[in-house]
């Protein structure tokens, strides 16, 4: 997986069972700080112990403060909208850090120090990339037949949204709509009903998909990418159009499918229902 195709790369990390937001922004990783101290501190209002700890480090003297360099950018929340939250490079995430009397601090600063250095060596070395996000699936229990199909979808949906790129969709909200929109003819619904469908919330809704759903999921965004191509489509309208288009191929091919199994392979199961992170990276 190449990340530096795109600007802003969305992902989540884990640490000690906890999701942490970041987003790849001007070449470097920016973490969600609200997170990082609901983790350390284990507080059930993260949001207003930021809050005060932030008042305290603007009233501590010395120039070039960590709250200087902390920056709003656009982060999933629990409602799947993208929202404005503080966020902050490892540099200054590590002196946020200090500021957080916290067991967790240390384990923290190495699992983060772990984070940053493997992604120096994916932009050196992409294909180290794709063989970590191999180990994370193994490591939560998927079997090898299924990452093999969820590696392929994540690959294609990297050229889907290359073509989105540079045809004119280069914003997340046109991201999300073009998505729906093949969703919504491959499966009959959009992607966040389909989370509903599965009881989900922040997980990402593909890694709860069947062999069956990211198949469809990737014949449609395949076509669409094709017919992009095919036809050098630009601009939203026609993107929009085009993306439909590959959705209803899907969408054909689904419905004939459930017409002769006799059922539907719109699950509402999440693919590991009784399974949980134990550990994806070493402390």
């Amino acid at each position: 997986m190449n990340q530096n195709k795109n600007p802003n790369i969305e992902k989540m990390v884990v640490f000690r069972q906890k999701q942490i937001r970041r987003l790849l922004h001007n070449g470097e990783w920016y973490f969600s700080v609200i997170d990082v101290v609901e983790v350390l501190s284990n507080s059930e209002t993260p949001k207003r112990y930021w809050s005060d700890l932030k008042r305290k480090l603007i009233q501590e003297s010395g120039a070039d403060q960590p709250y200087d360099k902390i920056v709003r950018l656009k982060l999933p929340a629990e409602d799947d909208r993208l929202r404005e939250t503080d966020c902050a490079d490892t540099e200054t995430l590590f002196r946020v850090i200090q500021s957080i009397p916290s067991p967790r601090a240390e384990p923290f600063k190495r699992w983060l120090a772990k984070v940053g250095y493997e992604r120096v060596q994916e932009i050196e070395n992409p294909e180290l990339a794709t063989k970590r996000t191999r180990t994370l699936y193994k490591l939560k229990g998927y079997p090898d037949d299924w990452i093999e199909k969820r590696m392929r979808g994540i690959a294609i949906r990297e050229e889907l949204t290359d073509e989105w790129q540079s045809r004119g969709a280069q914003e997340q909200k046109d991201y999300e709509i073009l998505t729906a929109e093949i969703s919504k003819s491959t499966f009959g619904i959009s992607p966040s009903e389909y989370k509903d469908l599965k009881g989900l919330k922040r997980e990402n809704l593909r890694d709860h998909m069947d062999d069956f759903e990211l198949i469809f999921t990737m014949l449609g965004e395949r076509s669409t990418t094709e017919i992009h191509r095919n036809e050098n489509s630009s601009g939203m309208t026609k993107l929009k159009s085009d993306a439909k288009a590959g959705g209803e191929i899907a969408g054909m091919a689904r419905k004939k499918l459930e017409k002769r199994l006799g059922r539907s392979v719109i699950s509402k199961e999440n693919y590991l229902p009784n399974k949980k992170v134990t550990k994806v990276l070493k402390d």
